[in-house]
């Protein structure tokens, strides 16, 4: 199989970087505009990669992984699906994420599969939703939550999310709330453990509800500090660091067993960066074995979710279950 990985920042070097070391990846191609660390991660993976400093996509490319920064994916991925190609793309923008399920009929009628999303969150989170549903008969609810950023790409979108639109699903109908607002404290696997949350400009609803028929809530948080929600609207006061520190996601998804109410809590602690690419990279070699159909979709819709949950979980990506327990006096 012969992949095409365009962005070669935190994420995208080390999609391009695991690829190469797959048996089943015959070659990788980076794409980035910049020349310097083009040239940089290139020359750490090997003979089987070679520099695509710009497109067009090559026609032989069996796969696409899209890391550039949430903004700039939607044009690569109509270039990828002209050429029939499997497509992966990591946007956390909403209004992006839009517009990349809207290419679902296009890719359809070329047979083509886009995996919309395929990041820490969204991307494990959804997939976590998928597989924390499967425990339960009926889905009323999904609760999303995510700590930390990855590279300065993903900082600066954590930073714009904050003063953005937030967008729920409440019984049937979209919901549009001030990012920064609905504080609550949500738990995450140590060592991030308890972290004040807010509604912020994120694509998981838009993920998640078309996975889900009949689901009456789903909302998506973001950790945040009150500095965080105070300087959102203003430029970045200080550049970002090239990665950030140690992340994790939460999903809580709630609904019925039969008679019983009950509520699943799966969650994931690593680098934000280092997980979205262990994701991405995952989900090409997903694709590309049968488990995505044509069409756009996120993970929480693909076929066979609990055998990429093994893959990633063999790769160190390990869930992690909350057990509640009663205690006595």
């Amino acid at each position: 199989m012969k992949v095409a990985v365009f962005g070669a920042g935190a994420t995208g070097a080390r999609v391009a970087r695991k690829l190469a070391a797959s048996d089943e990846v015959e070659s990788v191609s980076v794409h980035d505009p910049d020349p310097q660390r083009l040239e940089w991660v290139v020359s750490s993976l090997g003979p089987a990669a070679s520099v695509a400093q710009s497109p067009p996509i090559e026609s032989d490319a069996d796969a696409v992984v899209v890391a550039t920064p949430s903004g700039t994916q939607l044009g690569i991925a109509r270039q990828a699906i002209a050429e029939e190609a499997t497509v992966v793309t990591t946007s956390d923008d909403p209004g992006e994420t839009r517009a990349l399920l809207d290419l679902d009929h296009r890719a359809r009628s070329l047979r083509a599969a886009v995996v919309v999303g395929a990041g820490y969150m969204p991307g494990l989170s959804c997939l976590l939703a998928r597989c924390a549903a499967a425990e339960l008969d009926q889905v009323d609810e999904i609760h999303v939550a995510k700590a930390g950023t990855g590279g300065p790409a993903c900082a600066r979108q954590h930073h714009r999310s904050l003063s953005g639109m937030a967008l729920d699903w409440r019984d049937g109908e979209w919901a549009r709330r001030p990012g920064g607002s609905g504080r609550e404290l949500c738990w995450f696997p140590d060592p991030v453990s308890g972290r004040d949350c807010y509604r912020a400009a994120l694509p998981d609803a838009l993920l998640l509800v078309p996975a889900f028929p009949g689901v009456n809530r789903v909302t998506a948080r973001l950790a945040a500090t009150r500095r965080d929600r105070f300087t959102a609207p203003l430029p970045m006061l200080r550049p970002p660091h090239p990665e950030g520190g140690i992340g994790a996601v939460r999903v809580e998804v709630r609904g019925r067993r039969g008679a019983e109410r009950k509520v699943v809590v799966l969650g994931a602690c690593a680098r934000p960066a280092s997980a979205a690419a262990t994701v991405a990279a995952a989900a090409v070699l997903h694709a590309a074995a049968g488990g995505v159909e044509p069409g756009a979709r996120g993970l929480a819709g693909i076929e066979h979710p609990r055998t990429l949950l093994a893959s990633l979980a063999a790769q160190g990506l390990r869930p992690s279950r909350f057990e509640g327990f009663a205690t006595f006096a």
